[in-house]
Formats: structure tokens, sequence, C-alpha cells
């Protein structure tokens, strides 16, 4: 069977849509038709739904769309092994992360890296944490940028613990405190973060006792620090997301102290591309080298954190021997 059928239907289901994938793979749609439809005899199914509203897959697809991922993604992997053979290093990253992660640390990560290995690309897909959990289990993403302890039993390399701050506009009456109360997020509007810290907060809030006035949500950062800006409410925001943001709105130190645990998960590293195994190493080395911390800061390395982190470093340490 041609890999280039497999690209094909993987493209089709992204896309939902025969000319859009011929378009990214550069090709016609009428190749990418016939392409589809030589899959299909070959395995024997209806792959996909034919409709005015696109293409959506059959049951049948829906099944063998897994498979299809694993038996790509290996391809990769073996065009990777082969490269660095001769002496090459090439491939893709793929990196689940999301908003704060994309603005303050992946440019720099990714500069450094392609510096040493300027024939390595990226494709970078933003979601919630629970998208990039997901994405990493169905193979979508070659790692991802996680908050742990993780839902699944994924490679983990903790990277910071990090604190949740307060955040309330410049204005009065907030200008004269000197933290953030937990009652403030029940006296006036807050504005929930959705897909990111809302889980935190809400446990940190129901084991306070407050019910939260809860009038707007965002998945986006950066609105909701122009919401709150715009005097619109008050929020609760990791520390990260406020690095050049300081003169917009004011960030309050907890009534008690909570964080987030950021790591970077791959599936199993054993089984992870040369690419991806480097890049993890390269990320790394990066925050200890580029984010200022404090001792309370670092993310212990323990099992109940990351997981079985004594072999995830001794693979690594060994991964290019």
């Amino acid at each position: 069977m041609s890999i280039h059928k497999y690209e094909a239907f993987i493209k089709v289901v992204e896309q939902g849509s025969l000319s859009k994938a011929a378009d990214l793979l550069g090709v016609t749609q009428s190749g990418v038709s016939h392409a589809i439809s030589s899959l299909e005899a070959e395995l024997g199914v209806v792959l996909f739904l034919r409709g005015r509203s696109g293409m959506k897959l059959t049951p049948n697809g829906e099944k063998l769309l897994k498979p299809i991922v694993e038996i790509l993604n290996w391809n990769g992997h073996l065009k990777q092994v082969v490269a660095s053979i001769h002496g090459i290093e090439t491939g893709t990253v793929r990196i689940g992360t999301f908003t704060s992660v994309s603005v303050h640390w992946l440019p720099g990560i990714m500069k450094e890296y392609q510096a040493e290995y300027p024939h390595v690309e990226f494709q970078l897909m933003e979601g919630s944490y629970e998208q990039i959990e997901n994405w990493i289990a169905e193979g979508k993403v070659d790692c991802g940028f996680i908050t742990i302890p993780s839902r699944e039993n994924f490679d983990v390399i903790p990277l910071r613990k990090e604190k949740l701050m307060g955040i309330v506009p410049r204005m009065a009456p907030f200008d004269t405190l000197s933290y953030f109360p937990f009652s403030l997020a029940e006296h006036h509007p807050f504005i929930m973060h959705q897909g990111g810290t809302d889980y935190d907060v809400q446990q940190m809030m129901r084991k306070a006792g407050i019910h939260l006035n809860v009038r707007l949500f965002s998945k986006d950062d950066y609105a909701i620090i122009a919401m709150v800006k715009n005097g619109l409410g008050v929020s609760i925001l990791p520390e990260l997301v406020m690095q050049g943001y300081e003169q917009q709105v004011s960030y309050l130190e907890l009534e008690e102290p909570s964080y987030r645990f950021l790591g970077l998960a791959v599936r199993s590293i054993k089984d992870a591309s040369p690419a991806t195994r480097r890049f993890v190493q390269h990320v790394e080395q990066w925050v200890i080298k580029n984010v200022s911390v404090g001792e309370e800061d670092i993310v212990s390395n323990n099992e109940s954190i990351a997981g079985n982190t004594d072999e995830l470093e001794h693979v690594l340490s060994h991964a290019d021997r």
C-alpha cells in the first residue's frame, strides 16, 4: 500500500474537503479523489461519506484512522533514523502547546534548536490542556506542553512550578489591595479561563467555601487580560501569562498560594523519533538556562508528579549512543 494514499486520507480527514487537501498536498483534486478511491478499493471498505457539507469519516473510516496515523508516524520515524545514520538531522516535530508557552517560550526554544538542526521543521497545534493530552495519546503530536500530573501514562519532563496570580484592574477599589482575597471572586464579576486553569481555580475556591461569580468565559489568556483592564471583572491566571502585560493590569499574590506545574510530555520516549528526543532534551536545557526561577519554582522530579522520571532520564541520556 502506498504511503501517499495514507497521507491523502489524513489530509482529507483534517480538512474535510478534497480541494483543501489537494492544495496542501500540492496535487490536483482529482489526484486526491483517485488516491482515496484506490485506498477504499484496497481495504475493501468505504472510508468517507461525501456530501454537501464535505467529507466525513464512516464508522469503518473512524476505526482505521488511528492505525493509519501510526503508520505515517513510524514512516516519518524511519526517515529520520536513516537520515541520522548518514549524519543528517531531518524530520518534523509536531508540538502541542498553549498560548503562554507559544508566546514566551517556543520562539526562543525553536530558534536555538534550528540553529543546531536547521533541517528539522516544526508544526504547532494550540489547544487546551485536555486537547493536548488527547493529541499526544492519539499520535497527532510528537510531544506537548501539559500541566502535571497528567491524566495519561506519558513520559514527562518536569519544567517549572509557577504561581497562579490574581488579576485586577488598575482602578478603585482594587488599587489599594496588597493581595487577592478569595472573596473578591465572589463579590465581583469573575472571568474564567476555559480549558486551562479553570479546574485548579474551581477546586481552590470550592475548598475555600467561595461561590465563584462567573460572568465571562474565554480560552484566550490575553483576551482575559484585556477584559480585566477594561474593568469587566477579575481573574486568576498563571504568572507566565503576565510577562509583558504588567503595566496593563495589577497582578497580586493569592490569599493562599496556588501553583501550576508545567511539563513536556511524550507518549513514549523510547519510541520517539530522533528529532523529538533531541527536542525534548533541548527544551529541558533551555528552560534551565533561560527561565528565571527561584528554589520554590523548580518542579521536583518525583514519581508522584511525572511518572518514572529515572527511566526517562536514562533513555534520554542514552538515546543517541
